[in-house]
């Protein structure tokens, strides 16, 4: 069986990982060779209280993204620029409360070869499918759907309002981006690829997703639209969805809307497929407002789910930057799941350090 806790640990970000990344610090600068290192840290008080199961706890625990330091390394050979990530993220929280238990999660560990043509990555990164919607999460910096009596992460609106596109064993292509879009296509690792369990698939995955970038008087303008396919051979399964958004910036306002549609797909993991070919969905909508240093944050998602019944979250943050590097981060959630037949509600008050 798959181990959870590695899956749970995996919730992740290339939006905030590009951020990162431009504000990473150069270690090496030589002869075309550049070496960098960026990263995060955070930890939030949690009270979380869930009536069904008797749980009102608090905690000191990390948020939806978990802790990380990640290194960058790049060369410019003739008409090529070669590249590589590796990326290790981490508790902090000891499932062992006796030892130091800290699982260690290699989330990125690839290389790219860029030029003319484009961009070729191969080895291990972030699914596509989904990528996007998961990435423009108001919510990536906080905490999101509560997870009580766990030392692993809590899970943003995964689940709620989209599938996680977890990391993978791929190879893919990006195009240049070209008047605002650009295509990217690969192929990965099944979920299945490492073992031999029954009713898991074991045929190739392939995924994509385009995306549209414009900047227009006093604002900015970006969509996505992404696709999967893959085969539950030991059920005859096939397995397809399409993920997509849409995001609008002006002045200090920003509205985001995403979505998904699949069958035969996990709602919780993307990379898993289901052993039927069962129709699910869902929705994120959020609001975002600037002023200055303070960022004010409104968030609603539902999914339905395999069963029929319907899981939603809504929450509201406030998020606020003492510099270019902290934040100080404030959060409520109120989690509804037909499914559990629970109502989960959470309030969040922590600090995140990047650089």
């Amino acid at each position: 069986m798959k181990n959870n806790k590695a899956k749970l640990l995996a919730v992740a970000v290339a939006m905030g990982m590009s951020a990162h990344a431009s504000a990473a610090i150069e270690l090496y600068n030589q002869d075309g060779t550049t070496f960098s290192a960026d990263g995060h840290f955070n930890a939030f008080y949690v009270h979380t209280d869930n009536d069904a199961i008797n749980e009102d706890q608090s905690r000191v625990r990390m948020g939806f993204l978990p802790n990380y330091i990640g290194f960058n390394v790049s060369k410019q050979i003739d008409d090529l620029k070669v590249g590589g990530r590796s990326s290790f993220w981490v508790t902090i929280n000891d499932g062992n409360t006796e030892n130091t238990d800290t699982a260690i999660d290699v989330r990125q560990f690839y290389a790219t070869v860029d030029g003319n043509f484009g961009q070729v990555l191969f080895g291990k990164d972030f699914g596509l499918y989904g990528r996007s919607n998961i990435f423009s999460d108001e919510l990536l910096l906080g905490t999101g759907l509560p997870t009580v009596a766990t030392d692993e992460v809590t899970l943003g609106n995964i689940s709620i309002g989209y599938p996680y596109a977890g990391p993978r064993a791929q190879i893919t292509y990006r195009s240049p981006v070209n008047n605002g879009f650009q295509i990217a296509v690969g192929v990965l690792d099944p979920e299945s690829g490492e073992s031999n369990d029954a009713n898991t698939d074991n045929g190739a995955r392939f995924e994509t997703e385009i995306t549209y970038a414009t900047d227009f008087d006093g604002g900015k303008f970006n969509a996505w639209i992404g696709g999967a396919i893959g085969e539950n051979d030991a059920n005859d399964v096939d397995a397809h969805g399409i993920a997509y958004g849409a995001r609008v910036a002006m002045g200090g306002f920003q509205f985001t809307v995403s979505g998904f549609d699949q069958e035969g797909i996990d709602t919780l993991f993307a990379s898993d497929l289901l052993n039927a070919e069962t129709d699910t969905d869902g929705y994120l909508v959020q609001a975002a407002y600037q002023a200055g240093d303070h960022r004010f944050i409104l968030s609603h998602g539902e999914t339905d789910t395999a069963t029929g019944a319907e899981d939603e979250m809504s929450s509201i943050a406030y998020m606020y930057n003492v510099n270019s590097n902290l934040k100080l981060i404030a959060e409520y959630d109120n989690a509804e799941s037909e499914v559990l037949n629970q109502d989960t509600k959470q309030f969040a008050l922590g600090a995140a350090l990047s650089w």
